[in-house]
């Protein structure tokens, strides 16, 4: 696989569990939350979706075969700006897995878009506050 197709499932995936809209080559448009996809087809489900009618949907399964466009409404998660945000504090303790979505500071502290999952203590604290700081500057 080249890094140009890795990068887009990365980019693809980083969509997962994210609101989209999905034009069809049928011209049908569906919005609604991302939350499986076959990277071999590019077949989607989504939840919670709307049709542009407006009639609602549980689940939409889409052949990867129709899907014209997947389009992003929310502007994805910044882990890198937040890494960076963490190192000045903790430098040369972090540990940025853009990848796999979250960042290890000192070895022990997890940090991903939702906020510290693994470690405790005065630096976790420290890490989660930074994080709490770092969500509420890039949603003003």
């Amino acid at each position: 696989m080249s890094v140009a197709q890795r990068r887009f499932f990365t980019e693809v995936s980083a969509l997962i569990d994210k609101s989209i809209t999905v034009v069809t080559t049928t011209g049908k448009t569906y919005t609604g939350t991302l939350i499986g996809i076959n990277p071999d087809n590019l077949s989607l489900c989504l939840a919670e979706a709307k049709d542009e009618k407006g009639q609602q949907y549980h689940r939409v399964f889409l052949n990867g075969g129709i899907v014209a466009q997947i389009l992003s409404v929310e502007k994805p998660f910044d882990l890198k700006a937040l890494a960076d945000r963490l190192e000045r504090v903790f430098p040369k303790m972090v540990k940025l897995y853009e990848d796999k979505g979250f960042i290890w500071v000192m070895d022990k502290i997890k940090v991903t878009e939702k906020g510290v999952i693994e470690g405790t203590g005065p630096a976790a604290e420290r890490v989660q506050k930074i994080y709490e700081q770092f969500i509420s500057e890039t949603q003003a």
